[in-house]
């Protein structure tokens, strides 16, 4: 996997079609922590997954339901949750 260079983000990264209804938009990653913009359809479903990276999340805007290595939890705007490495997860717009 290529690291991404640049340190700062500035809305130029193409955007990714993950399927399913679920696109996102990297701003920066490497081994140890990703950050992306993600958006989701109505009623889409993300496949439980993991990571070798660390994920943290941040609600910007609507609400979802996220299941973290287990724990399901609905986070609303202003919310967040943090995956550690190897965990599994997964994301569905409720």
């Amino acid at each position: 996997m290529n690291f991404k260079k640049e340190l700062f983000f500035n809305g130029n990264s193409d955007w990714e079609d993950l399927g399913n209804g679920i696109s996102r938009q990297f701003v920066g990653y490497n081994s140890q922590v990703m950050m992306v913009i993600v958006r989701f359809e109505k009623d889409a479903v993300g496949a439980l997954h993991q990571h070798f990276h660390s994920q943290i999340t941040y609600v910007a805007s609507g609400k979802f339901e996220v299941t973290v290595d287990g724990e399901t939890k609905v986070l609303h705007e202003g919310d967040g949750f943090f995956c550690p490495t190897q965990y599994f997860s997964r994301s569905k717009v409720s």
